[in-house]
């Protein structure tokens, strides 16, 4: 029943981000697209891959290799970073269909990452969270990075986000800044706190090598 509802709250995130901007007021602009991007990686894809995870629809069980933690981490950083370079980013703004296979990608990526840490098909559970919080931890420090270089950089980046307006009006170079404070903030947090709570039950966890000596020694 929990697994269920954490479900259906990541699906009303997922759907608010993809279908909300304009009913809660939020105009074009790259904070604005931040906003949405960390509301699919950040807050949706984590609550959809707890809610999956150790069901029968966990997928980690039937493609191990695909889930690995570091691949899943790897493949979110190319993904995340290409899709933030000033030239893809344009294209995803100047084409509803490229647009969407950008917000399908983040989300693909996204569920990959979360899934290959709290995922019950990817081999013991002890060294399954040992490479699910390195994963995670390492997805924190390069959306830490990135959006530090973002909210620090000294020029406009983005100025094609602003073809159609400016979120709250602010000047391209401060849109950035903002966009980049939010990546930094939220999609930081997000994966550093998995990686906490990952390494919580793995401290918490019964070794069985321990528990195999302790027999052999009785």
């Amino acid at each position: 029943m929990m697994r269920a509802l954490i479900a259906t709250t990541g699906c009303l995130v997922l759907a608010l981000a993809w279908l909300g901007p304009s009913a809660l007021g939020i105009e074009p602009g790259f904070a604005g697209h931040m906003i949405v991007h960390m509301a699919v990686v950040a807050i949706a894809a984590p609550l959809l891959a707890i809610g999956l995870a150790g069901s029968r629809l966990d997928p980690t069980a039937l493609a191990p290799l695909l889930f690995a933690p570091m691949l899943a981490m790897a493949l979110e950083f190319v993904v995340v970073w290409g899709w933030h370079a000033p030239a893809l980013h344009a294209a995803a703004r100047g084409s509803p269909a490229v647009m969407a296979l950008e917000q399908l990608s983040f989300l693909a990526v996204g569920l990959l990452v979360w899934l290959a840490a709290f995922g019950r098909g990817c081999g013991p559970a002890r060294a399954a969270w040992g490479g699910g919080i390195l994963a995670l931890f390492l997805t924190s420090m390069h959306m830490t990075l990135l959006g530090a270089l973002l909210a620090l950089s000294p020029r406009p980046l983005y100025h094609h986000a602003h073809a159609a307006g400016s979120f709250a009006g602010l000047t391209p170079l401060d849109d950035q800044h903002l966009g980049g404070a939010i990546m930094l903030l939220v999609g930081g947090a997000s994966y550093l706190i998995g990686g906490l709570v990952l390494m919580a039950r793995l401290l918490r966890a019964p070794d069985p090598r321990l528990a195999t000596t302790r027999h052999r020694s009785l």
